[in-house]
């Protein structure tokens, strides 16, 4: 049980990070492109509405606080989001195509998605795992 409260800690962190980077970069955005120097994108539609995707996996990692074992398919989704989002900005960051800002969300999502992988072999070795499987 120790472990399991790790793991939520966890969680609980993805939840308030994701939160706050998805409220921050959808009403806040201009102020943070100009801090950084990034040009704003023609269309923000765009970033506001990635913006909002961000802060909807947070409500995920916020279920999975609550339930580590009910909401273990939130924890592979979080996973494929993981691996998809730092793959793409990865290779737009290594093409020169994204500003080195994103590229540090790369590394944090990376750290996320080692824990969540951490979590997910510690689950499966669980009779509640199986039970929700």
């Amino acid at each position: 049980m120790a472990k399991d409260n790790k793991f939520k800690v966890l969680f609980l962190i993805a939840a308030i990070y994701d939160f706050l980077l998805g409220a921050i970069f959808l009403f806040f955005y201009k102020p943070i492109y100009s801090m950084f120097n990034i040009v704003l994108p023609a269309y923000p539609m765009y970033l506001q509405m990635s913006a909002a995707f961000v802060f909807a996996m947070g409500f995920g990692y916020y279920f999975i606080y609550k339930n580590l074992y009910r909401n273990i398919d939130l924890v592979k989704l979080g996973i494929a989001y993981k691996i998809f989002y730092s793959a793409w900005a990865g290779y737009f960051f290594f093409k020169g195509l994204a500003h080195v800002t994103f590229f540090y969300f790369v590394l944090f999502d990376l750290v996320f998605l080692v824990f969540f992988i951490m979590f997910l072999k510690y689950a499966k070795k669980d009779a509640r795992y199986l039970k929700w499987k």
